[in-house]
């Protein structure tokens, strides 16, 4: 590849790990993020998650001074940075507020979904932030490019909750032909392996997700969670019936609520809600994706980041070994 045309974050250049933990809609909340980020990983959430909107203002707070509090105590293990979540679709009339407390908190990345808005990012690099926009397709990275954003997550196909359906190798080759800036990818990544397979294909870090619901921090029920240590890529089914948006959900969850995931009728993408209706969906019919097969029990998030290093450490030794 010839000199980058796109600048590489100094913020995503020293990450102790690859890899970023993925907001988890209603899921995520500071303790997990701050387990995260002391990890060594990047940690994130939705601003969504807070509520009422005014909670985020103390949620942000909290977890960057506790990180900071963490670094000054580790020079040498500092905490990695942190990011937000923020839904951009027009259904998300908190977008203007909760974007004022990420620049008044200066948060270190801002990822953005459902929609690309040039002020979002306007607005991140008013105080130095980085926008990372997901896609589920290169026509989509295209536009997230053009207005602004400084990365992209590529949600290939095998990612938790709302998801695309493009093969991994499909969808990080289209858009490394043109685009070499910061590149995340996210579909059923659960283990180191994925993790360096991921960098193999031309992405710079793995976006996990699934795999923290079934940890200790995780803001998820005991049933929830032990259903992603009992599932596997068997048990996922992909819809668009619950947030018009079409995503990968647990089979178990959808039996539960009365319905037939063999059958489940269409949705209709004008009636999302991330603000009302959704959020009974989310709770009700549990979002994951195909890689949690991996996934053997509930443990602590440092617990599961350390695993996912020996792993990837492991799989470096035997890919150089050849």
């Amino acid at each position: 590849m010839n000199a980058p045309r796109f600048p590489f974050p100094e913020v995503l250049r020293s990450l102790p790990l690859p890899i970023f933990g993925a907001p988890l809609f209603i899921i995520s909340q500071p303790q997990l993020v701050i387990a995260q980020c002391k990890a060594g990983i990047v940690g994130s959430m939705p601003a969504l998650n807070a509520r009422p909107a005014a909670q985020l203002d103390e949620w942000l707070a909290e977890i960057t001074e506790a990180l900071a509090a963490h670094s000054a105590e580790n020079p040498n293990q500092p905490a990695a940075p942190f990011a937000i979540n923020q839904i951009v679709h027009k259904s998300n009339d908190r977008l203007e507020h909760d974007m004022s407390l990420c620049v008044k908190h200066r948060v270190p990345i801002i990822i953005t979904s459902l929609g690309a808005r040039p002020e979002i990012n306007d607005a991140a690099h008013g105080y130095g932030g980085v926008v990372l926009h997901d896609v589920i397709n290169n026509g989509f990275a295209h536009k997230a490019i053009e207005k602004g954003a400084d990365g992209l997550i590529a949600v290939a196909a095998g990612a938790g909750g709302h998801a695309g359906v493009k093969s991994p190798f499909a969808l990080v080759a289209e858009i490394r032909e043109w685009f070499d800036g910061p590149l995340a990818l996210s579909g059923a990544i659960a283990t180191g392996d994925a993790v360096l397979a991921a960098q193999a294909m031309g992405a710079d870090f793995a976006y996990i997700g699934s795999a923290f619901i079934a940890t200790f921090e995780a803001l998820a029920s005991d049933a929830y969670k032990q259903m992603i240590v009992d599932s596997s890529s068997d048990d996922i089914v992909y819809s668009n019936l619950f947030t018009g948006v079409h995503g990968n959900y647990l089979k178990g969850s959808i039996q539960s609520a009365g319905l037939d995931p063999d059958a489940l009728p269409t949705g209709d993408a004008r009636a999302m809600n991330f603000g009302g209706e959704s959020i009974k969906a989310w709770k009700d019919i549990w979002g994951s994706g195909q890689g949690i097969g991996a996934v053997r029990e509930v443990v602590p998030a440092q617990v599961l980041v350390a695993r996912l290093a020996a792993e990837y450490e492991q799989a470096l030794i035997r890919l150089t070994a050849r």
